[in-house]
């Protein structure tokens, strides 16, 4: 039961009651008919006023209810919209989750073989740096003990130097003592026999080097005459290898022979074998090669 159908049995009921009223008043008080009559009569119009306006009340409150059910449709089938895209979106989130779930796995999985990897390249970069550390110190005490026989060798080669100068100022000498000897006996018409040797002088025996088996070529880069030592342009990058014999030829003419003595990546250096200091000595730009 509507409260507008409440509100009217109420009203009626409140009707009925005064109209029983007037009748009762009517009935015993029949001299004041007309007045109570009149009073009735606007009761009545009061109570039909009251109808009237219960009635104006009773249909805005339906119209007032029909707009609201209309907008609480509206807003139901907005919201049913509305839940209808929230669960495709969500559909969509689930699909995402499960995509990222099975791509986070796929990185977790190469996240630890790159630490794994990552574990092996540290132990073999420290262990590869230990070597090196070993190999370094090996060099250096390498090159302090080569470092340590070219002193040797061209303190040696400084004596050898010396003693050739002065081998060659006593065959000087020696030659002009001859040549004035054969001038006086010349001149006094007699002859001097040609000496003969009490012993026989040996070679020094020396050393064979290796022979070398590939054809390595190269240019002389600078030379120290004075300490019969020459640096070339080839290296142990090349295959050059310490005692290795090179031969230095300018055009068609053999200069000398280079033996080496300190290896270097890009050159070499070595002394000066079987040079000539009465022909043409060497000097950067020659030709070397093992291989004549």
């Amino acid at each position: 039961m509507s409260t507008l159908t409440k509100v009217l049995i109420v009203l009626l009921t409140i009707s009925s009651i005064f109209l029983c009223g007037i009748v009762v008043t009517y009935v015993a008080n029949a001299e004041n008919y007309r007045q109570n009559y009149l009073d009735q009569r606007r009761e009545k119009d009061a109570a039909e006023q009251i109808k009237e306006q219960a009635v104006k009340d009773k249909n805005k409150t339906i119209e007032d209810a029909a707009e609201r059910e209309r907008k609480l449709k509206s807003d139901i089938s907005a919201l049913v919209t509305q839940v209808g895209q929230l669960n495709t979106k969500f559909a969509e989130a689930e699909r995402q989750k499960a995509a990222l779930i099975e791509e986070a796995g796929k990185w977790k999985a190469i996240t630890r073989d790159f630490y794994d990897t990552n574990d092996k390249q540290r132990q073999l970069l420290e262990d590869t740096l230990a070597k090196l550390k070993t190999i370094e110190a090996e060099q250096i005490k390498s090159d302090q003990d080569i470092k340590e026989t070219t002193a040797a060798l061209i303190e040696k080669l400084a004596i050898i130097a010396t003693l050739e100068k002065q081998s060659k100022q006593l065959l000087e000498e020696k030659t002009d003592l001859q040549n004035s000897l054969d001038q006086f006996f010349q001149r006094t018409g007699k002859a001097v026999a040609a000496p003969e040797r009490v012993t026989t002088i040996k070679e020094k025996a020396q050393v064979a080097l290796p022979t070398v088996d590939i054809s390595l070529n190269g240019l002389i880069i600078a030379v120290d005459l004075g300490n019969s030592l020459a640096e070339i342009s080839i290296g142990a990058a090349n295959g050059v290898k310490q005692n290795m014999r090179f031969h230095v030829t300018r055009a068609d003419k053999f200069i000398c022979d280079i033996v080496i003595l300190d290896i270097e990546p890009e050159k070499a250096i070595g002394t000066l074998e079987l040079m000539d200091v009465t022909k043409e000595q060497p000097k950067a730009g020659d030709n070397v090669s093992t291989n004549l």
